[in-house]
This record gives C-alpha cells, structure tokens and sequence, in this order.
C-alpha cells in the first residue's frame, strides 16, 4: 500500500470524525420556557434570536434546558450542568463566568404619549401621581427604582408588580405596562427590555423615557452578557469571538424587540485613543 494512498486515507477519516464531531454538536441554552420579551418555548424572545445567530456561526445545533427564572434558576440549569450558556445574565454575575456586554440596558419611565414626559425621580408630579414599580418580595432586597421613591418619602401613591409577574399567564412580565394604557397608573418604573417590547405592543401610544438621573446611589443601568460555568473558560472566548462577527445581526435583533440601549462604559474606554 501506497504511502501517498495511506496519507488520502488519513486525511479522510479525519474529515469524516470532524464532520461528525461538528454534526453532534449542540449549544445548550438555559432558558424560562415562559418569559417574553426575553424567551419562551416558541423561540419567540430575542433571546431565543440571539442564541440562533450564535449557534448557527459556530457551526452547532440549539437545544434548551427549560426551567423558570425565580430563585435557584442559575443552580437548577447552568451550575447543574443541564445546560451550557444563559443568553442574557448581569456582567460580572459572581456566580458564574460572563463574557464581554452585548449590550447595555436600563430602567425607564413608561407614560402615555398624551402626558408630559418624565425623565427624575425628583420630578415633582411623582408626589401625586399613581406609580407602578417592580418589587421582588417582602425580604428587604428590592429594585432600585422602588428604593428611590422610598427614600423619597413617596410611597402611599405606588403600586407593586411582582417582578416575575403572574406566571400562569402568556407573557406574564406585560400587567406593569399594559397598567399605564388601562389608566390603573399614571406612570410606570421598568426595566428597559421588557418596556420596550410591551408598550410597542399596546393600542395606546406610550413614551418609553430612560431613567435619567446621575445623583441616584444605585446604578439604574447595567452591561448584559452571558455567562457559562467559571470552569468553561473556553466556551466563553468561543462565545465572545461569535459575537464580535455577529454584532450587526444581534443589534438589529435587539432594534426589532425595541430594547433601550446604552453606551457600554467599558466599550467606550477601549475606543478611547
């Protein structure tokens, strides 16, 4: 047998165990079967976009883990080793590795189009209008927006809406926005990604107004990444270099889901000459 012959054959059987390899690959994401505008079963989030462009550009099949996101989600999926990647998790999460922000967003004001805009805590009209705010629980830990107006003193005129909303209904984080078109408040405090995406769907105009204010102690904006297990070291850069190429596509996602966005401040730096 031929040694030329012999390096063809070589050169075959590692293609064909390649291929396979690249065949059998899968991106498994962990996801909340249930929560618009972010994912749900149907691939309808632009989560669930994101994570199609991602894993079509490195060349591997999507699954999903599916599991609610309340308490003990990053336990239950990705640190259970159920699943690989969470499409949308803070910057910096402790408990897990997060790659570089893909985008960065924040809380805003919801209004009807019909009423002035209202861009401060400090705007004077708060004192007496009905305020719709996100609150987690009744165990002291809650958005930073409902601890704003409470060091302001304005508290008889808010009502509540749990942050992960009412979970056996379809798209259950849309009552806080869909509260301001029915009159119930005046204004609502979201956070961004889901005030986007659910007052573009509501028959009454509303104004989506970023939070704008730079006094306040607690940040109102935050860098969205995603994260793998500390340990997936690798997995991470592959992730960050998918994104790099796919920028164009995953921006143009976040547009068509109405997601406010902000410059990344670390970005920003690195432009710097």
């Amino acid at each position: 047998m031929s040694s030329r012959f012999l390096k063809i054959l070589a050169a075959a059987v590692t293609f064909t165990a390649v291929s396979a390899a690249a065949q059998g690959r899968e991106l498994r994401v962990c996801a909340d079967p249930n929560n618009l505008p972010y994912s749900d079963v149907k691939g309808a989030g632009f989560e669930n976009k994101i994570a199609q462009v991602i894993a079509s550009d490195i060349g591997a099949d999507l699954s999903y883990f599916w599991f609610a996101q309340r308490r003990g989600f990053l336990r239950n999926t990705l640190n259970a080793n159920a699943c690989d990647v969470v499409i949308g998790i803070p910057a910096g999460m402790h408990m897990l590795r997060t790659t570089k922000p893909y985008y960065r967003s924040g809380y805003v004001f919801v209004t009807r189009e019909d009423r002035p805009p209202i861009t401060s805590f400090d705007d004077p009209s708060l004192a007496h209008l009905k305020i719709g705010v996100q609150l987690t629980g009744n165990d002291g830990v809650n958005t930073p927006p409902a601890h704003e107006l409470g060091d302001r003193g304005i508290v008889s005129n808010i009502r509540g809406f749990m942050v992960y909303g009412d979970y056996a209904e379809a798209a259950p984080l849309q009552d806080i926005v869909s509260a301001v078109t029915k009159g119930d408040i005046d204004v609502a405090i979201v956070w961004g990604p889901q005030a986007g995406w659910f007052a573009s769907k509501q028959p009454t105009p509303l104004r989506v107004t970023p939070v704008a204010d730079a006094r306040v102690p607690l940040p109102m904006s935050f860098d969205i990444a995603m994260g793998v297990r500390k340990s997936d070291e690798a997995l991470a850069a592959e992730l960050e270099a998918a994104m790099i190429r796919r920028r164009a596509d995953m921006d143009a996602i976040l547009a068509d889901y109405h997601v406010p966005r902000f410059a990344i401040p670390s970005q920003k730096a690195e432009a710097a000459p």
